[in-house]
């Protein structure tokens, strides 16, 4: 659909927010005790901050949760009976004020998810999902959205985005049928739009994700990936912070007959990702896996799936425990 941009006033936002409170789950950041964003259910409206960076962690578990149970089973000594999990009984959730890096990974999750076989558990909570996004309006060194094809403005991913006015008020874009169905279930709190200057940040281009990917076709076995993996120490936080990884791990978890299968979240920066049976690891150092970490999000994935597999969001590199930063990486890797 066209794109139309409303006028919301600051007031009227608590109005918008607690009407969807009442009908709906809404996730929502807040400044938690260490004074850093996390997202939560239905906080209060009070609660609701507009002026962090990111939070610790992504918001992708809306969609794909950390741990997600499958399906159940009951074991007798003859036959096993499977009890599948009732997708329609997953609730309508609107993500209120999760940045455009973050929204835009929606899209990057899709292109993993429903690449060959639709995954439905993904699917179905995708379609429950509405996204209301914020425009940025402050930066840190680690953002770097513009070097991969994003903005603090993009509204990729996002079917209301709101862009404060120096005024205070906000602009609403109203994108998709979803965000249209909220605008006109409460028109009164939506009025025409002037034109009144935003309040944006600016992010400085630091890399091209073009060239990058470019130089990935040939770097291969270069002497870059040992140098730039030493500080690495294969925790795994990079992944498990990062809004478009999507790696995982299935297990079965049984107690007397009765058990379950999940799937939960996994690394391939972790030595056990890739460890064989037979005692074989094709990526046994830990350089290995940091070039698997880069070659499929810059490399694999457009080639494949036709999407970069980052949104520059910089959690990785602001929550790395070594320093590791990303951005600096692939600047560096540009200019091999």
């Amino acid at each position: 659909m066209e794109t139309i941009r409303k006028l919301i006033r600051k007031q009227s936002l608590e109005k918008l927010y607690n009407n969807l409170a009442a009908n709906r789950k809404v996730y929502a950041p807040v400044i938690a005790a260490d004074k850093k964003a996390e997202y939560k259910y239905n906080p209060g409206f009070a609660d609701v901050t507009f002026d962090h960076i990111r939070s610790t962690l992504s918001v992708k578990n809306i969609v794909f949760p950390k741990v997600e149970n499958l399906f159940f089973y009951e074991n007798s000594k003859t036959e096993s009976t499977i009890t599948d999990i009732d997708l329609d009984k997953i609730p309508e959730v609107v993500l209120w004020g999760a940045h455009p890096c973050d929204n835009a990974a929606f899209d990057t999750l899709r292109s993993i998810f429903c690449w060959d076989t639709k995954d439905e558990f993904f699917s179905r909570r995708l379609e429950k999902l509405t996204v209301i996004g914020l425009g940025c309006h402050s930066s840190d060194e680690y953002c770097f959205c513009t070097s991969v094809g994003l903005s603090p403005s993009s509204s990729r991913g996002s079917d209301i985005l709101l862009t404060k006015l120096q005024t205070g008020d906000y602009q609403a874009e109203i994108l998709t049928a979803k965000g249209n169905e909220i605008v006109s279930s409460f028109p009164d709190l939506f009025e025409p739009l002037t034109d009144e200057k935003v309040d944006i940040t600016e992010v400085k281009q630091k890399f091209s994700h073009k060239q990058v990917t470019e130089k990935l076709a040939g770097a291969f076995e270069h002497e870059f990936w040992i140098a730039n993996s030493l500080r690495c120490i294969g925790c795994g936080a990079c992944a498990y912070v990062c809004p478009t990884c999507a790696c995982f791990d299935i297990q079965d978890e049984t107690k007397g007959k009765n058990g379950k299968r999940y799937r939960s979240w996994d690394s391939c920066g972790f030595g056990l990702f890739t460890l064989h049976t037979s005692g074989h690891n094709p990526r046994h150092v830990q350089s290995q896996r940091w070039r698997q970490r880069i070659m499929h999000k810059f490399s694999y994935m457009p080639d494949r799936n036709e999407s970069l597999g980052c949104v520059g969001c910089g959690r990785c590199s602001s929550g790395c425990p070594v320093d590791m930063n990303i951005a600096e990486q692939l600047e560096a890797l540009q200019n091999i």
